[in-house]
């Protein structure tokens, strides 16, 4: 069975971005860049809510265009070939979008992951994640905290409706300021 792999940066307040929506704190160095290609090549489809989706989509089919960035240079060709799908009741696709998954959330990502296949990457977002793991259908979470205090903005985890209890699988500092910690929910 296919797994989902959330991927997600955070301040160290537990903020995913900043008071106004910002997104621009996140620093990719090059072990971080490593590590955030090292889940790309286990993936073969990338998973976004409509608010990261109209983030990515503004940025990414022309990103290495406009900056000479490696982490842009490598991840934006991968982005561009790789399939995508929206999560959104009212959002109906773009040029750039595989397929668009509405209604029944639980039914249709179970049937995504029993699809032969690699895994599946869900990139940042907060609402479309909780849904996710309320009904335990993230199977790794993959957070990298970045040492800034946001002091407000949407949190990482929004607010759950029951305790999460996690297990630690691996953790590591990367580029001498950022911890990225993998964790699984347990039973």
């Amino acid at each position: 069975m296919r797994k989902i792999i959330y991927w997600v940066h955070t301040s160290v307040d537990g903020f995913i971005d900043g008071p106004n929506g910002e997104f621009d704190w996140p620093t990719m160095g090059p072990e971080l860049s490593a590590y955030s290609d090292g889940l790309d090549r286990r993936v073969d489809t990338l998973l976004f809510g409509r608010p990261v989706w109209e983030m990515m989509v503004g940025f990414w089919p022309t990103a290495d265009q406009i900056t000479d960035d490696p982490h842009v240079a490598a991840f934006a060709p991968f982005w561009r070939a790789t399939p995508k799908i929206v999560f959104s009741r009212t959002f109906q696709g773009d040029d750039w979008t595989s397929r668009v998954i509405g209604d029944d959330l639980h039914e249709e990502v179970a049937a995504l992951k029993a699809q032969p296949g690699a895994d599946l990457l869900l990139t940042g977002g907060a609402s479309l994640a909780a849904t996710l793991t309320e009904h335990r259908l993230i199977d790794e979470y993959h957070v990298a905290v970045h040492p800034v205090v946001l002091g407000g903005g949407r949190r990482l985890f929004a607010e759950p409706k029951q305790r999460l209890n996690l297990s630690t699988v691996a953790s590591q500092l990367l580029d001498g300021r950022i911890a990225v910690t993998q964790y699984r929910l347990t039973q």
